[in-house]
């Protein structure tokens, strides 16, 4: 495990449950996508911008794995979250990947993003 990368994996969690969006604007890379579990794409600005329709009321992330390659961090687990779009309650159990980059003089941000849908009988046994 990489602890300063872990660090800021859970800083990311911290702010998009308080949906802190000049602290995810510090960690979200320019050039910041994510792909989400039904395969739509959004950008920096559009991540940011969810939560004008969306507010979590729980978002906890476990299993979490992260594997360093030189100046990128691979950072992998499972989210649970409970929250509220546009006025629908929703939970959703997925499984996550993070690319994180260390830019010369900047530190480190998160480039990508991707989800994808967890079947709950796939959940470890602990989960």
């Amino acid at each position: 495990m990489d602890p300063d990368v872990l660090a800021l994996h859970a800083d990311f969690v911290d702010a998009e449950l308080r949906a802190d969006a000049a602290r995810l604007n510090e960690l979200l890379d320019q050039d910041f996508a994510s792909i989400g579990e039904r395969g739509y794409v959004l950008t920096k600005q559009q991540w940011i911008d969810k939560f004008a329709d969306l507010s979590y009321t729980a978002l906890q992330t476990s299993d979490v794995d992260v594997r360093r390659h030189g100046p990128t961090a691979i950072v992998r687990g499972i989210q649970r979250s409970a929250s509220v779009w546009g006025g629908t309650a929703m939970t959703l159990t997925t499984r996550f990947s993070q690319v994180w980059i260390q830019l010369p003089g900047a530190g480190w941000r998160l480039a990508a993003l991707q989800f994808s849908s967890l079947d709950p009988a796939l959940l470890p046994a602990d989960g």
